[in-house]
């Protein structure tokens, strides 16, 4: 391992820590789990523990079957099989024992920092059948485990069609969108630091970025003259209060457009945009592509996965 992937995943699991920590982040894995019935985890880069370990929706069968080293290292193997083929989109892997796990790329700018992750069910009715080659497997590893416990578990796993586990994965990758906006949020405060004057203006500007609020206006909110506010707000963010504000309308767009009925130019105006022409100018800047464009790859990552 390079001492540049060495950074990259310590400031994955850096990240991850805050973003647990996070209200939004706490909010939506309760509501996951009390609607879906199913683990949620938030994994770092190269973590090495099984993701849903302890979770409260963990599968029976999983939880036997992380008691033993064998068929652990074989869960392990497959998380880290997922996680290399999600680096770009969401990917479902399934195990030796017919059981699928989900992983979901959490991006901050065009960095790949953690994984939102599910799974642990059935997409399709078990029978004996499916269960005898699942236990000729664990019993090549070697382990020695209460068969018939492992089968009572087993059977006890959550089934799911595909229509209904598509449309919890879209729910995850529309989360990963919003973790995406609060990650460059704390990149930027973690960077630059920030003074109480700035937090209020970033704070106003979050909330009222879809009106038309200009420069004037936020630096008397804090009670700066607007020359001495583009300094301090440069210094502290990085970014002119210009650039800024149309960042976080862009990220609004984003978030917009993950419902497939919204149009892009209803969501270029709702997100604050004064016109089209203006929209499409600073969009294209930001986003390193046109909003059509990012649409359409937009659909193609959230499409169903077959």
């Amino acid at each position: 391992m390079t001492a540049n992937s060495d950074d990259s995943v310590q400031r994955s699991r850096d990240f991850v820590d805050k973003l647990k920590r996070s209200r939004i982040f706490r909010d939506y894995e309760q509501a996951f789990r009390d609607t879906t019935g199913l683990p949620i985890n938030l994994r770092a880069l190269e973590a090495f523990d099984l993701p849903h370990r302890g979770d409260p929706n963990e599968n029976p069968f999983c939880a036997l079957m992380a008691k033993t080293n064998q068929s652990c290292a074989a869960c392990l193997q497959l998380q880290r099989r997922v996680e290399e083929e999600a680096r770009l989109e969401p990917k479902t892997m399934k195990c030796f024992a017919g059981l699928c796990d989900s992983s979901v790329p959490v991006r901050v700018g065009e960095d790949l920092v953690a994984f939102l992750q599910t799974g642990q069910v059935f997409l399709e009715k078990p029978d004996k059948h499916r269960f005898a080659v699942a236990a000729r497997q664990i019993l090549k590893f070697g382990t020695q485990v209460d068969m018939k416990s492992m089968e009572e578990a087993w059977f006890q796993s959550r089934v799911l069609d595909r229509r209904q586990y598509d449309s919890i994965l879209r729910l995850l990758a529309i989360f990963a969108q919003h973790l995406s906006s609060l990650g460059q949020e704390l990149a930027v405060q973690a960077e630059h630091g920030e003074a109480p004057p700035i937090a209020r203006a970033r704070a106003l500007i979050a909330a009222r970025h879809g009106e038309d609020i200009g420069l004037e206006e936020v630096a008397k909110s804090v009670n700066m003259s607007a020359f001495y506010f583009c300094k301090t707000f440069k210094k502290a963010t990085g970014m002119t209060f210009t650039n800024y504000l149309a960042r976080i309308r862009v990220e609004r767009v984003k978030n917009l457009l993950l419902n497939p009925h919204k149009r892009v130019s209803e969501a270029a105006f709702e997100a604050g945009f004064q016109s089209l022409s203006q929209f499409n100018r600073v969009f294209r800047r930001i986003a390193g592509e046109s909003p059509k464009a990012y649409r359409e790859n937009l659909d193609k990552r959230l499409a169903p996965m077959r």
